[in-house]
This record gives C-alpha cells, sequence and structure tokens, in this order.
C-alpha cells in the first residue's frame, strides 16, 4: 500500500469513538484534507526535485554538446585512418624493396630511409612518414632499369626498333608508340595451329603454405617448351605479410596434368581467365563462368581483364600495385595466335592501351614486379624470382 494512504487509514484509527456520525464525518474529512495537503506538498517537493535532476541532466548535456564530441570523433577516424594509410604504405614498400633486392639492385640506401620512416611512423608522426613512403617509392620507381635485360646485360633503348605491329612469330622487342609515350614490349608470338599452350606448375595440387617453386626457365626444361612467361599472382616467400600462405595463390589453374587448382574457392570467383584449346583462345570476364572440363590445354586466372573483343576494358582502379609503373607480364591472343610477353614502364591501365595499339584483341594480366619472367630461347627478361606457375608455349 502506498505509505500515505496507509498513513491516513492509521489516522482513522485514533478517532474518539463517542463522535457521533456528523461529527465522525467532518472529522474523517478534515483528515482527509491534512493528509492531501501533505501529499500535495510531498508531491510538490518530489516534483523540484525532479526538475532539479532534469536541470542537472541537462546541464550535463549540454557540456556534453560543448565538448564537441564529433570534432572528437573525427579526430579518431582521422588517426585510424592514418594508420590504416602509412601502415599499407609500409608494406606495399617494403615489397618493393625486396622486388628490387630479388633483382640484383643495390638497396642499402632504400632500407635507410625505410627504417628512418619506420622511425616517423612510431612516433606517430603520420604525416612526415607517409611523405618518406612516398618519395622512397618513387625513388625505387625512377632509378629502376630503364630498358629490360636479356641474361642481365642491358639493352640500348636507342637500338630498339620503332614498331606497332605484333610479330607473325617468334620473338620481337620493339617500341610501341602510343598517345601518351613510347614503351618498349618484349613479345612472342605463336601459330596455335603448330603451338600447344601449357600451365606448368611446380606443385602437384593445392597448396597453402610453404609451397613448392621453380625459376621460369626450369619449367621450359622439364615440358620442352620454346617460350614461357611467369603466371598468376602469389605470395613470395620473401614478403613479410605471407606468412603462413608462402608461396602460394588462390585463383583457378588447370596445369599440364589436366589437375585443376583452387576449384573449391573459385565457384563464384569474379576472376578472369584465358583458355586455351586447340588452335583457339577464349578469354572470360569471371572464372566462375567456366566449369572444369579437362578437355582443353589449359586454363590461367588472373586480374584484370586489359582488352577484350578488341576494346580496352581495363581503365585502372584502387589497387596499388596496379597503379605503380614497373615491367608488367601478358598474355594475349589474336584469332589463333597467342602472345607472351611483358610491357616496360607501365601501370596496368597503360599495359592495356599499349597491347591495344599493337592491335592484340586479347589480353590478360599477369603477376609482374619481383616476379616478372620472358623466356625465348633464353631469358629475354628476368630471371626474376622462383614462380609457383608458368605459361608455357610447347611445339604440337
Amino acid at each position: 500500500m502506498n505509505p500515505r494512504i496507509k498513513s491516513y487509514f492509521n489516522n482513522l484509527s485514533i478517532l474518539p469513538k463517542h463522535l457521533s456520525l456528523p461529527g465522525l464525518a467532518l472529522a474523517i474529512s478534515l483528515i482527509a484534507l491534512i493528509s492531501l495537503t501533505a501529499l500535495t506538498a510531498q508531491t510538490k517537493k518530489e516534483n523540484k526535485n525532479l526538475k532539479t535532476t532534469n536541470q542537472n541532466i541537462e546541464k550535463e548535456l549540454t557540456k556534453l554538446k560543448s565538448e564537441d564530441q564529433y570534432k572528437k570523433n573525427k579526430e579518431l577516424e582521422e588517426t585510424i585512418s592514418n594508420i590504416e594509410k602509412t601502415y599499407i604504405q609500409a608494406v606495399l614498400l617494403y615489397e618493393k624493396i625486396i622486388d628490387a633486392k630479388d633483382a640484383k639492385r643495390n638497396v642499402s640506401d632504400y632500407e635507410k630511409t625505410f627504417a628512418n620512416a619506420l622511425s616517423l611512423l612510431s612516433k606517430r608522426n603520420y604525416s612526415s612518414a607517409s611523405a618518406q613512403f612516398s618519395q622512397l617509392s618513387l625513388k625505387i620507381d625512377q632509378e629502376a632499369p630503364k630498358t629490360p635485360t636479356s641474361s642481365n646485360i642491358a639493352a640500348s633503348s636507342a637500338s630498339v626498333p620503332v614498331s606497332n605491329a605484333v610479330p607473325g612469330s617468334g620473338y620481337s622487342r620493339q617500341k610501341v608508340k602510343t598517345d601518351f609515350g613510347e614503351f618498349i614490349v618484349d613479345v612472342v608470338a605463336a601459330d596455335l595451329a603448330s603451338t600447344r599452350v601449357i600451365v606448368d606448375t611446380a606443385s602437384d595440387g593445392d597448396c597453402r603454405d610453404n609451397c613448392p617453386v621453380l625459376a621460369l626457365g626450369d619449367y621450359v626444361a622439364r615440358s620442352g617448351a620454346f617460350a614461357g612467361v611467369n603466371g598468376s599472382y602469389f605470395c613470395p616467400a620473401s614478403y613479410p605479410s605471407c606468412a603462413g600462405k608462402a608461396n602460394s595463390f588462390d585463383t583457378l589453374l588447370m596445369n599440364k596434368n589436366k589437375v585443376y587448382f583452387n576449384s573449391d574457392n573459385n565457384v563464384y570467383s569474379s576472376v578472369p581467365a584465358v583458355i586455351f584449346s586447340g588452335n583457339s583462345a577464349r578469354f572470360i570476364g569471371a572464372s566462375s563462368g567456366w566449369g572444369r572440363d579437362t578437355g582443353v590445354d589449359s586454363v590461367l586466372a588472373n586480374q584484370p581483364l586489359l582488352v577484350s573483343g578488341g576494346n580496352v576494358v581495363f581503365g585502372g582502379d584502387d589497387e596499388v600495385k596496379r597503379a605503380g609503373a614497373g615491367s608488367r607480364s601478358f598474355a594475349g591472343a589474336t584469332g589463333s595466335t597467342a602472345y607472351i610477353g611483358v610491357v616496360h614502364g607501365v601501370n596496368a591501365a597503360q599495359m592495356a592501351r599499349v597491347l591495344h595499339a599493337m592491335g592484340i584483341q586479347n589480353a590478360l594480366n599477369l603477376d609482374s614486379g619481383g616476379s616478372t619472367a620472358l623466356w625465348s630461347g633464353g631469358y629475354k627478361v628476368g630471371p626474376g624470382r622462383a614462380i609457383p606457375n608458368a605459361l608455357l608455349f610447347v611445339r604440337k
């Protein structure tokens, strides 16, 4: 029972027993009035306390608003963004230094600058660290060999003939003119009527970590190929970010033994692929559109698809590794002629335009960086690092 109502009934119990009915009614009315007055006073007191509490809450809220929580959140978001940005920069730059080291370049100055930038990063000086990372990345690109190598002997850019026509067969090094510059291209052409395109793998089946790798020249030799190029993207063991998945790759592939790799995680894959079969090559926009037909010669998925049906279909994206200039490998085809090669000094979007300028009707990007290698009677580019798979030309 409410304490105030209980008090009211308690007051009734102390009434004199000899009161007349009118007197009793009057007494009860007086007690009720007294109780109601007390209840009203108590309610007013509680309302006042409630009002005071509400006022205090409002003051706290006003104070909280004056602290500009939005500004604090934006500052926190900016800090998190700086951490993520500089971390990604650091990882990609370190991998670029590793690529340069794999290419037998002197990287001691790069490593010193990198260590200094890491020191700035540890002090949360994100802007200075980011600036040093950017400058070092540009320096590594600028100091990269401007021309490809053949057996580690620099070729003279001036002696490379200018031609936008792809060779009818065999190997060619040529300078291709575009509306945004001239670029050296190493390319091997083969007639599919007399050439079979295969994929060779160092592993016999799916591999997730510590996977076997071979040099491109070893793949060429053991398969009896006359030309070859490095294959799909993979995770080099020398990259710190590849711990636990060293030398593995996760895209679809069918090797020369008719074994499909990574089938389970490519059922719904949007990664493009090329399928070589008989006298033709088929380029598809997503490997999920391909079954597991073993009647073909080879299947290799990678990204991006550069040229399709004579049209440039890749104009760039937000993938950092595809945005930087360097030597980039490709596989292509026009009609019954297949091409493998390397375009130098380009990003992936520029490579698409260079290949289009050469008249190549279909082309797929392959791995690049320290993995870039091309073989035709010897290394024309590379040898690059050891790789888990390679695309090869063999005689029928």
